[in-house]
């Protein structure tokens, strides 16, 4: 029989407001340092996102270090909220 767990549904808690401004600021901080460097950010971020890898992510302006400050779970939902206007 299959693992029943990966059927479940698992529930995120709500992030506090100061953590969606500090996830709003990062972004926008390692976007621009990323297009600084000549960096395509948006292929950058997402390789960051989808492997978790930080050397997606430039060191210029302390970027690397700001991004890892937060879960990427929690940047994503930022992403997700403003995407879908929540």
């Amino acid at each position: 029989m299959g693992d029943k767990s990966s059927e479940n549904t698992v529930m995120f808690s709500k992030v506090k407001v100061e953590e969606v401004n500090q996830a709003r600021e990062i972004l926008f901080k390692v976007y621009e340092a990323l297009k600084e460097r000549g960096y395509n950010p948006i292929n950058q971020l997402v390789g960051y996102f989808i492997s978790g890898d930080p050397a997606y992510i430039t060191g210029h302006n302390n970027a690397r270090s700001l991004i890892r400050r937060l879960e990427r779970d929690e940047l994503l939902e930022e992403l997700v909220k403003h995407y879908l206007k929540c």
